[in-house]
């Protein structure tokens, strides 16, 4: 089998391709994959993928008429052309898109040569890129049930999966992740987490809302921090009297999900997909620049009562602090937030994505 990937450049697109790749590679016996990357992405290993990569030259177009626009855009019918000639050369039997304008060509370009195309989308609330490609595609492969909602096409093109995760995202016995960390086995852990690029509006209003509580030798906790944030929390965490891990990136996230009692976060799909997995209660910050994709995000763990939801704008208020103060040490609130993750199916989508293609390749 012969499969091209397309994958925009943030963790949230590439992640899920990766995790949908490994169970591929577990099914297929003789695979050859191409993934095409836009030139600026997160920091990967290539050699450790065990695959082809190509990078196009591709960047963002804004509505806004300016220059950059002008050069976005050139690059765009440059990287155009290049995908045809590479579709042409590696002749794959299926496109498989990860959405962001850097699927656009490669998927666009499958479905007028005859190729078999599949897209899978990360968000309840479909990007642009997805919402246009879902026309042409053979399949859309979608993360949550509601996406159908926002899906105008033949609802049998649609197919539930669920969102795939990397490999090293799995259980692990709690003490045994709090160990890992040199952390209290008995101390109520809080994990915060910011995105890929880390929040510092998160930072600091996690910051003042642990200053204000009142009860703090019994609280832990696992900060992802972001480069520019790192020193200032170490301090500020001392001033507190906090043991705290604080982390610029942190690789064994297993670890930091299995050791949390709560989780403060960005509701990032791939953050989201893994929050449910983990069946972690959790404080949902949606991004506002990202706003109707983390917004829908959130309020699906808001709707089955796994997850407070609270405006990024209402950071500089108290609010953090009340809810923080209404979930530590509440153990009857904590079990009722972790039964809500129950509607929600825990299978891994990997292993279904990676179905859902062998079966139109096959046919």
């Amino acid at each position: 089998m012969k499969v091209l990937v397309t994958t925009g450049s943030s963790g949230g697109h590439i992640f899920p391709a990766l995790g949908f790749l490994g169970a591929l590679k577990e099914k297929v016996s003789e695979l050859e994959v191409l993934l095409v990357l836009p030139k600026k992405n997160i920091n990967l290993n290539t050699e450790e993928l065990g695959v082809r990569v190509f990078y196009l030259g591709i960047s963002s177009i804004s509505p806004r008429l300016n220059l950059k626009n002008f050069s976005a855009a050139l690059n765009f019918f440059r990287a155009t052309f290049k995908t045809a000639g590479l579709l042409l050369k590696f002749n794959p039997d299926i496109v498989v898109g990860f959405g962001s304008l850097a699927s656009l060509p490669c998927v666009t370009l499958g479905w007028f040569l005859r190729i078999t195309t599949l897209i899978h989308e990360q968000n309840v609330f479909p990007g642009r890129a997805n919402r246009f490609l879902a026309y042409l595609v053979d399949k859309i492969a979608i993360s949550f049930q509601e996406t159908r909602n926002f899906l105008k096409v033949n609802q049998k093109k649609i197919v539930f999966t669920g969102n795939p995760l990397r490999k090293e995202i799995f259980q692990v016995e709690k003490d045994k992740a709090r160990d890992f960390f040199g952390l209290s086995r008995s101390k109520f852990t809080i994990l915060v987490m910011g995105g890929s690029q880390a929040s510092h509006r998160i930072n600091l209003a996690l910051v003042k809302a642990l200053s204000a509580i009142s009860v703090k030798n019994d609280l832990q906790v696992i900060h992802l921090a972001g480069e520019s944030d790192f020193n200032f929390l170490r301090e500020e965490y001392k001033k507190l009297g906090i043991e705290a891990k604080v982390f610029i990136f942190l690789k064994e996230m297993q670890y930091a999900y299995s050791a949390a009692d709560l989780i403060v976060s960005r509701a990032g799909a791939t953050s989201i997909s893994e929050i449910i997995y983990f069946k972690t209660p959790a404080i949902i910050i949606p991004y506002p620049y990202a706003y109707k994709h983390q917004a829908k995000n959130a309020q699906v763990l808001r709707k089955n009562g796994a997850a407070l939801v609270i405006d990024d704008a209402q950071l500089d208020t108290d609010e953090l602090k009340i809810n923080l103060e209404a979930l530590l040490h509440n153990a009857k609130e904590l079990e009722k937030m972790r039964v809500g993750f129950n509607s929600f199916s825990t299978d891994r989508a990997n292993d279904l994505l990676a179905r859902e293609v062998i079966s139109l390749t096959s046919c």
